[in-house]
């Protein structure tokens, strides 16, 4: 499935949690392993794949930067079990909300034209090693030009309906997946996930994550 089509189906399913039957439910309490939260009757996730990996991350945050490497690598050696999909965090209402949205909608340009196995690392760069400004289109496009994007492409895909419906629904993901930090990443079609505080630190996490990925 197309990711932002694959994003949509999240989306709906977040609107679902809001409106529908599951909403009147008492809420899901995580029964806490050392290094990670299982839920024992997680939310339907049919849109999350049980051999996806879902990162959700901010380019703004050093441990999503930290992470980023480690978990390619991680991600390249379980190719043939695990498929790594990321999701970019918004806190509604929160001090970083602008930027989480802009960058949200950057992150969502790149995977709208292919680009976010190529430019991924160079994003967290631009804005954590660089303190470039992509909370704009002039910015991010800017940037993608020198990145060898189309610029032309690139602000039309930034300006794009799918894009701009992931870019408004991303806070609601963190809501539908009980998102608390970033780095948090699910496996197992969202049954467990686990975090830096959970795991110990970033560094921790690639190996946690292979104890989960041995569990399921």
């Amino acid at each position: 499935m197309n990711p932002l089509l694959r994003t949509a189906a999240l989306l709906a399913l977040a609107g679902g949690l809001l409106t529908g039957p599951s909403a009147a439910a008492a809420p899901e309490v995580p029964h806490d392993g050392a290094q990670f939260a299982h839920l024992d009757h997680p939310r339907p996730v049919r849109a999350v794949e049980r051999r996806e990996a879902v990162e959700f991350f901010w380019y703004g945050c050093p441990h999503s930067y930290q992470l980023e490497q480690p978990l390619e690598q991680w991600a390249d050696r379980h190719h043939g079990d695990v498929t790594l999909r990321r999701v970019p965090a918004v806190w509604s209402g929160g001090p970083d909300e602008r930027a989480q949205l802009a960058h949200a909608r950057l992150y969502y340009t790149l995977e709208k034209l292919g680009e976010v196995d190529r430019l991924q690392l160079a994003a967290f760069r631009a804005v954590r090693d660089q303190g470039e400004d992509l909370a704009g289109e002039e910015q991010a496009a800017d940037w993608a030009r020198r990145q060898g994007l189309d610029a032309r492409a690139f602000r039309a895909a930034y300006r794009s309906p799918e894009v701009d419906r992931a870019t408004r629904g991303a806070s609601d993901l963190l809501v539908r997946y009980e998102v608390k930090e970033v780095p948090t990443v699910m496996v197992r079609g969202g049954r467990f996930r686990t975090s830096p505080s959970r795991a110990g630190g970033v560094e921790r996490m690639p190996e946690v994550l292979d104890d989960l990925i041995a569990r399921s």
